[in-house]
């Protein structure tokens, strides 16, 4: 069996709107107010690891969306921070919804296309590179769950030491309990959380 390292060197990879709805559920938060890496530096420090890299990944709306110049100006800032940042357009869809009458109305809704694909491969890529020795991801999207089992592969062939945890909100309101499968559960408290706010507004921040 590979021997665990003394020191661990962590990745923590970000889907954004997993997160941001995870913990609008959780804690009541009304848009994507974290600070990734005030949040990515205080999972590791909670298990003695060694952050080395933060990676974010997000749908966002077109340039006719008032959402669009809120992410243009908070990935601008996560760049500055040293966070590696992707985005995607998000694809527009109409829906339809049940009215409390009973009536129905279609509505136009925006879905991303290809963020866990594109979290998927940087898991596996840098695991292939020994990058880290543990990769942690902030999404409870089941999707990941094969990018898990396929780490657990590469250890195996390279006869190394990799830990895959899942780190997601946690409170008595919100009914998702479960990370991904095939990977170690972090549920991250309100008080953790809430340490871990961005202190700025970049809904009305020119």
């Amino acid at each position: 069996m590979p021997s665990e390292p003394s020191t661990k060197r962590a990745a923590v990879f970000v889907d954004g709107q997993n997160l941001f709805h995870a913990a609008k559920k959780a804690f009541g938060y009304t848009y994507p107010n974290y600070d990734i890496m005030a949040l990515a530096k205080a999972i590791c420090a909670k298990s003695g690891w060694n952050l080395t890299q933060a990676r974010f990944s997000t749908g966002i709306p077109d340039a006719s969306d008032p959402r669009h110049t809120f992410w243009a100006a908070k990935l601008a800032a996560m760049g500055k921070q040293g966070i590696h940042v992707c985005s995607r357009p998000l694809r527009y869809l109409n829906k339809i919804v049940k009215l409390s009458d009973g009536s129905e109305q279609a509505i136009l809704v925006g879905e991303e296309k290809g963020i866990d694909v594109r979290i998927a491969l940087d898991v596996i890529r840098m695991a292939h590179h020994g990058e880290y020795d543990v990769a942690i991801i902030l999404s409870q999207d089941q999707d990941l769950a094969e990018a898990a089992k396929e780490i657990r592969t590469i250890a195996h062939e390279q006869s190394r030491w990799i830990k895959i945890a899942s780190a997601y909100p946690a409170s008595p309101t919100y009914k998702n309990k479960r990370g991904i499968n095939n990977t170690d559960w972090i549920p991250l408290d309100r008080t953790l959380y809430g340490a871990c706010l961005d202190p700025t507004d970049y809904r009305t921040t020119p």
